[in-house]
C-alpha cells in the first residue's frame, strides 16, 4: 500500500508540475470584487481585459516627491493603509513590511506604498521623520499624505480596504485594516494578507517571486 501512495503522490506532482509549466497559465489569481474572492483567468479568457486595475492617482511622500502611478508603472508593489500615531496594529504592520524591504532591497522592481489615513496629521515632516526613525529607505517604500477623501476612496473603492474585510465602508468612515495588497506590474490586484502576521510575509514574498516569473 505504500509504494502505490507513494506513486500516486508522484503522479500527481508531476501533472501539476505540467500544468504550472504551461505558458497560458496563471498560478496566482486576480481579486476583481470586494469579498476578495481569488479568480484565475487566463490570459487567453474574454473577461481578462476587463481585470479591476488600480486606477490614477496623485499622492506625496515622506520626501516632498510626487507619487502617481508612474512611480509603479511596470513595478510589483504592496500597498497598505496606517497612520504614524497608531499604537495598535501599525507597529506591527510596519516592521514585517520592513521584513519586505529588507528582502528586497536591492531589487528596483519592487517597490511598497504606505497611504495615511489620517493625512491632516501626518504631514511631510511628520512623514520624514517616521520614516527615519523607522529606517524606511526613500525611493523603496514610500510613505503618502495627501487629501483625505482621495485617500480613502481610493482604499475602499479600489483596493477593497476597510475594518469589514472585503466589503465597503461609508466613505468618511475611519479606515483601520490589517491588509497587504500585493498589486503587480499592471496595477492589478493578485494578492491579500494579513500585515500584523509574521508568517503572512513568508507567503508574500514567495508570491512576488512568482509574479517576477510572469511573461507580461
Amino acid at each position: 500500500m505504500i509504494p502505490s501512495l507513494k506513486n500516486n503522490t508522484l503522479t500527481w506532482l508531476i501533472l501539476l508540475a505540467g500544468c504550472n509549466s504551461q505558458p497560458d497559465q496563471l498560478p496566482l489569481p486576480f481579486i476583481n470584487q470586494p469579498d476578495f474572492t481569488p479568480e484565475w483567468i487566463k490570459p487567453s479568457d474574454s473577461n481578462y481585459s476587463s481585470i479591476h486595475q488600480i486606477p490614477h492617482f496623485s499622492f506625496t511622500n515622506q520626501d516632498n516627491q510626487l507619487v502617481t502611478e508612474k512611480t509603479v508603472e511596470g513595478k510589483i508593489y504592496v500597498a497598505n493603509f496606517i497612520f504614524t500615531r497608531c499604537n495598535n496594529i501599525c507597529p506591527k504592520m510596519t516592521t514585517n513590511m520592513d521584513i519586505l524591504q529588507q528582502k528586497f532591497k536591492e531589487d528596483e522592481g519592487v517597490i511598497f506604498l504606505s497611504h495615511s489615513v489620517t493625512p491632516e496629521m501626518d504631514s511631510v515632516p511628520v512623514l520624514r521623520k517616521f520614516a527615519k526613525d523607522k529606517g524606511i529607505k526613500s525611493g523603496k517604500w514610500h510613505l503618502l499624505t495627501g487629501v483625505k477623501d482621495e485617500i480613502y476612496e481610493l482604499a475602499k473603492q479600489q483596493y477593497y480596504a476597510g475594518d469589514t474585510i472585503g466589503f465597503y465602508q461609508k466613505r468618511n468612515e475611519f479606515l483601520h485594516t490589517e491588509n497587504f495588497i500585493l498589486v503587480d506590474k499592471h496595477r492589478r490586484i493578485r494578492g491579500v494578507y494579513n500585515g500584523t502576521l509574521r508568517i503572512e510575509m513568508d507567503r508574500l514574498i514567495e508570491d512576488i517571486g512568482t509574479l517576477k516569473l510572469e511573461v507580461d
